[in-house]
């Protein structure tokens, strides 16, 4: 019996169908491993080395897994098609080699493009190793993304409070969203006119024509820029005679388009189906993995992440015979259509998107889906089937005009187009841009050339430019693809992030970047600029392309990253909160200043009057402060045009109005109460209140005071070992700060806004060393971090009231006498966690391992 590892359990369940008794199908539930989000968890000075962890319900599945290997014949590795896949396939045979259950087994890697019968029998049949560029060019990205994530997110949060972190290609999506905002905000809207005529033919057929120049100039878009220009054309037109001086039919034919990949399936799913980019795929999904039909799980589609646009040549045949049997033969072309991708840094290694069974329409197939596995799985077969088709045979006539009135002249123009075959239309119509502002063509009546026609009435209408759209999902996509950033796999975690971190926000449809989005975007590129450059994000994607086919070292690239990377973090860490605050003054001022319906000057404080205004950076975030703080209290919530003249004010009750957050809007009150002053932001039960600390006046409390008391408990960063946060806070018993249970007393309440996370984790430490207080009653902090316990669980080294020891969940086994604590293996340290929980030690059954001799 051969185990066979995929990834979902679902496919577990159909695969191990169609391979039948002699082979056990497993699930890895996606991956086994993963960095752990601490410090250190990969090591540029020891050449990049990377500690991995397991968290305890994929010990459990890979315990499952070792077992069932242990008593079979052989491994087989049939992960995902893609780098993530090959990368779990990686982790997995890595893991099992740490468990020695492999032997002599045989090993292969196996990959289904398709969840059908055939499509895994015939990739059994093939089998081939693990591809070792693939693993590192994953392992590359990996890195990559995390020394970005762990660098920069410290920096933020001492130069940038309110910034939770920052990633290598999410950061870049997010300029993209700025920018395109920054565009709309610098926009100047311009007035122009357009002028049609209705014009009637000798056979009373009536059509429209545009001008296109007057009295021998062309006429561009915005060229008629006033309303007399236009009333003294309009004027002329109407007493102007009119000929058609020529008559041109051009037949023309439009080609489909290729397959889908995963960025044009989400494109079209948002444009025609309203999908977001992660329903998308989460629909995709199920159609790939296998719906059951007639009593058997068959997959209708085929691997959906892929950026490929071609098809099997077995794949084009059955669309070819589908075409012949549901629209006529007439609708296929006389050779099969080939195509290649434009997407920059694409990699073909998979095929486009397709159904795996041409003969299963969506009509046929619609009673066995849900709705939206309807719609999208038809949208595919239509896209698939027309890409296979004859082209449209479409005629498109152009007919010149020229009016004359008296010594004046002015051209018109009109289009149509008539459809004399639809081909591939007939299965899958395009869509125009969902931004774009071009019309359809009309049908054209007959019209001769050299005939005269009659002016029924001449149209003008006033237009006013627009600024750029911002991006939806689906245009956002296109143009990270346009760009080459990012791949077809990372494109929703990447949108997913940017929402959850709120960093955008979704209003029908439209991508818009909030405040603390647009501050992070704008340190970026004013100090990080490169790091965010399109250009820049493309190579680098390009190198991890090159790794995985073979002409790259992965090291080497990271080395080269870092040692520039590195030294411009160290370079920023010396810079000055006044120097970010000037550079983010200039670089958001629309959106820190925004025009006051007076003309007067946005920077100067409406509130006193001579005071500058400028970004402010509280212990909770961003807002607009006076720089004759505290004289002057006046704030204002970043972006807040609609009321440019701050927020304080008086309440109902007597109680005082400080402003609104800066996030939620809500508006902050200070109010008295049974126990004295505290600060309220929002109504009724959600409503958040924070009492007043001891010293802090209820006449002295301000904007920015009361939201920094509300922000608590505030994240102070991430502990060096244990990679959980340190929050501080104000308690019962005063200031505090906390690390997983352990709570430590803080001198002042200032210090809870303050301190640092060197000095959080200095006072967590000299707490813990005292063995009093917390959840976890003085546990002493880790030495030193084994790996992960078969079972399971991180294994430690600890140093103790009674010397070193060993700890593994609860089980804590004294080192022997002599043994140097940072000495201990993981395999000794396993040894005597075992004796010691054999002994009773412990709550946990304990790990036997393997047995010498």
């Amino acid at each position: 019996m051969d185990v066979v590892v995929v990834e979902s359990p679902a496919k577990a369940k159909t695969i191990n169908k169609y391979l039948g008794k002699n082979y056990k199908v497993l699930a890895s539930f996606g991956h086994v491993r993963d960095l752990p989000a601490k410090d250190g968890s990969v090591k540029p000075d020891d050449d990049f080395a990377m500690s991995w962890t397991v968290d305890t319900a994929s010990a459990k599945r890979l315990t499952e897994i070792a077992k069932s290997v242990k008593d079979a014949d052989g491994l087989i590795l049939a992960t995902d098609p893609d780098r993530e896949g090959e990368a779990i396939s990686w982790h997995v045979l890595e893991i099992l080699k740490q468990k020695r259950v492999l032997k002599d087994k045989k090993i292969s890697r196996v990959v289904f493009n398709a969840i059908t019968k055939q499509s895994v029998l015939e990739a059994m049949a093939n089998p081939r190793e693990i591809d070792g560029p693939l693993v590192d060019a994953y392992l590359a990205r990996r890195a990559l993304d995390y020394l970005v994530g762990f660098t920069l997110s410290p920096v933020l949060w001492r130069k940038l409070p309110g910034a939770r972190s920052a990633g290598r290609v999410q950061s870049v999506a997010l300029r993209l969203v700025c920018d395109r905002e920054s565009e709309i905000e610098r926009f100047i809207r311009e007035d122009y006119w357009l002028i049609a005529a209705i014009l009637d033919t000798p056979r009373h057929e009536k059509f429209e024509a545009r001008l296109t120049g007057f009295e021998g100039k062309r006429l561009q878009k915005l060229d008629i820029s006033s309303q007399a220009q236009a009333d003294d054309i309009k004027a002329m037109l109407d007493g102007a005679s009119f000929k058609a001086l020529s008559v041109e039919a051009k037949p023309t034919k439009r080609n489909p388009g290729p397959p889908f990949t995963t960025s044009t399936l989400q494109q079209a799913a948002s444009s025609r189906l309203g999908f977001a980019a992660v329903r998308t795929m989460q629909v995709a999904q199920r159609l790939y993995e296998g719906i059951e039909i007639g009593g058997e799980t068959a997959g209708l589609i085929t691997y959906m992440r892929t950026d490929g646009v071609q098809m099997a040549p077995e794949a084009i045949e059955a669309a070819r015979a589908s075409i012949a049997h549901e629209f006529g033969e007439k609708y296929v072309p006389e050779k099969p259509r080939y195509y290649s991708t434009k997407a920059k840094n694409a990699q073909e290694a998979h095929e486009a998107i397709r159904p795996t069974d041409f003969s299963r329409t969506p009509t046929e197939m619609r009673k066995y889906l849900d709705a939206d596995q309807a719609r999208l799985y038809e949208m595919i077969w239509k896209r698939a089937i027309a890409s296979q088709m004859q082209p449209a045979e479409i005629e498109r006539t152009t007919v010149e005009i020229e009016a004359v009135n008296g010594g004046r002249t002015a051209a018109l123009r009109a289009v149509g187009s008539v459809i004399r075959f639809d081909g591939f239309l007939a299965a899958y119509a395009e869509q125009k841009d969902e931004d774009s502002e071009d019309e359809e063509d009309k049908r054209l009546p007959e019209i001769r050339a050299g005939e005269q026609v009659d002016r029924d009435k001449i149209n003008v209408t006033a237009h006013t430019t627009e600024p750029p759209p911002r991006y939806s999902e689906a245009t956002l996509i296109k143009k990270m693809e346009e760009l080459g950033i990012g791949r077809p796999s990372t494109y929703t975690a990447t949108l997913k992030t940017l929402e959850d971190r709120e960093y955008v926000t979704v209003d029908k449809r439209k991508l818009i970047p909030e405040a603390k989005g647009r501050l992070l975007s704008a340190f970026l590129e004013s100090f990080f600029e490169r790091y965010v450059e399109y250009d820049f994000t493309a190579d680098l994607e390009e190198k991890l392309d090159q790794i995985s086919d073979g002409k790259l070292s992965w090291k080497e690239v990271l080395r080269d990253f870092w040692r520039d990377f590195s030294g411009a973090v160290d370079d920023i860490k010396e810079l000055r909160v006044t120097d970010v605050l000037d550079a983010l003054n200039e670089e958001l001022a629309p959106l820190v200043f925004p025009p006051r319906e007076d003309g007067s000057n946005p920077r100067i404080c409406p509130k006193c009057g001579s005071g500058n205004l400028s970004l402010k950076l509280g212990k909770f975030g961003a807002f607009v402060g006076c720089s004759n703080y505290p004289e002057c209290s006046f704030t204002r919530q970043l972006g807040d045009a609609a009321n440019p003249n701050g927020e304080a004010g008086e309440g109902e009750n007597g109680d005082k109005v400080l402003g609104k957050d800066p996030y939620t809007a809500e508006e902050i009150v200070l109010k008295s109460g049974r126990f004295g002053p505290y600060v309220q932001r929002g109504d009724g039960k959600e409503a958040k209140r924070a009492s007043l600390p001891k010293g802090w006046a209820a006449d002295a409390m301000d904007h920015e005071k009361a939201l920094a008391l509300l922000s608590l408990p505030r994240d102070v960063g991430q502990h060096p070992e244990s990679g959980k946060m340190i929050s501080a806070g104000i308690g019962r018993y005063g200031p505090f700060v906390l690390h997983d249970g352990t709570y430590a007393n803080l001198e002042s309440v200032e210090d809870v806004f303050t301190i640092g996370l060197n000095r959080a984790v200095s006072v967590i430490a000299e707490k813990q060393s005292k063995g009093k207080g917390g959840r976890n009653g003085g546990t002493p902090a880790a030495l030193k971090d084994l790996g992960a316990h078969p079972d399971g669980g991180s294994v430690t080294v600890r140093d103790g009231k009674y010397g070193p020891y060993v700890n593994w969940g609860k089980v804590n086994a004294t080192l022997p006498k002599g043994k140097d604590p940072m000495a201990v293996s993981l395999e000794e340290a396993l040894t005597l966690v075992a004796e010691k929980a054999a002994k009773g030690g412990g709550g946990k059954k304990p790990f036997r391992g393997k047995k010498k001799g």
